[in-house]
């Protein structure tokens, strides 16, 4: 029997959220692995500082991008995040996240569901302006170095992944704890509980990167069509979708994480997810005609 796609995703988010965390040994004695894979980003977020990682944040990159003057690391950088939304766009959200595979398990545990309003989906783009963009530049050190301040003020997954971790095997570290600190606790505390309610919480509200990604979606190779002629607008699409959209509608919309959700539960096959979709469609009907 065909394995179901969310057990197909679940296995892809459980892989890519290993590879994100080979260096697991590294949680007892909170020692960073600073090899040669960290030059490379996660497609994902996933903290610089988390003793387990073996790559970087292509977020906190993107901030030491914007605070400095290394061009040649910028270049990098931000053509790693261009490349791979639009190659992929939110399809990384969906199944590469690390952080996206954690907020997914919290929404498991039995609770009531809800829906945040539509407004609040635009509070990510605030942040990836404000906190990703503008403040390393705008706010500097006296070497005119700017602070990764998403990472310093925000960063729910920095928190749970490196902060926790390195207070837990470095004591001596909780002598440095102040307003700052207790700051991000109360975001990564909002952002769990916000998450066994309302499904991907942060992707939905917080989150810079699926800001970026969510930008390329309606460009990205990867992307959603649906056959209009197939479609019998029985709305179940809708009802499938956990990120609140409306597939028929809007198939590219910038919240689509690629889940498949929707084609899963679609009776009439009427919703295709993949690359090349309409050149593949086309050569369909070239040689049914």
């Amino acid at each position: 029997m065909a394995i179901r796609q969310a057990v197909k995703r679940k296995l892809i988010q459980i892989a890519a959220f290993g590879l994100s965390n080979i260096h697991v040994c590294n949680m007892k004695t909170g020692k960073l692995y600073t090899g040669k894979w960290k030059r490379f980003c996660n497609p994902g977020l996933h903290c610089y500082s988390c003793p387990a990682a073996s790559v970087s944040c292509p977020i906190g990159a993107l901030q030491v991008v914007s605070g400095s003057m290394n061009f040649k690391f910028s270049f990098y950088v931000v053509g790693f995040l261009l490349a791979a939304g639009v190659l992929f766009g939110r399809f990384i959200c969906g199944f590469i996240c690390p952080f996206g595979l954690v907020q997914e398990l919290l929404h498991k545990i039995p609770s009531p569901k809800c829906k945040l309003p539509k407004w609040v989906k635009y509070i990510k783009y605030v942040i990836l302006v404000v906190f990703v963009l503008i403040l390393p530049i705008a706010v500097t050190n006296a070497a005119g170095m700017g602070a990764p301040a998403f990472c310093k003020y925000i960063c729910p997954s920095g928190t749970l992944f490196g902060a926790v971790p390195l207070l837990s095997t470095h004591p001596e570290l909780k002598k440095m704890l102040g307003a700052l600190f207790s700051l991000k606790a109360v975001i990564l505390g909002i952002v769990i509980i916000g998450s066994v309610f309302v499904f991907r919480f942060f992707c939905k509200v917080l989150c810079p990167l699926g800001a970026i990604y969510g930008l390329l979606n309606k460009v990205s190779f990867y992307h959603l069509e649906i056959d209009k002629e197939k479609c019998i607008s029985c709305g179940k699409c809708a009802k499938a979708c956990h990120m609140d959209i409306n597939p028929v509608k809007t198939p590219n919309s910038m919240e689509c994480i690629r889940c498949g959700a929707c084609r899963e539960k679609c009776p009439t096959g009427a919703i295709q997810l993949g690359f090349h979709i309409k050149k593949k469609q086309t050569e369909q009907e070239e040689n049914d005609g």
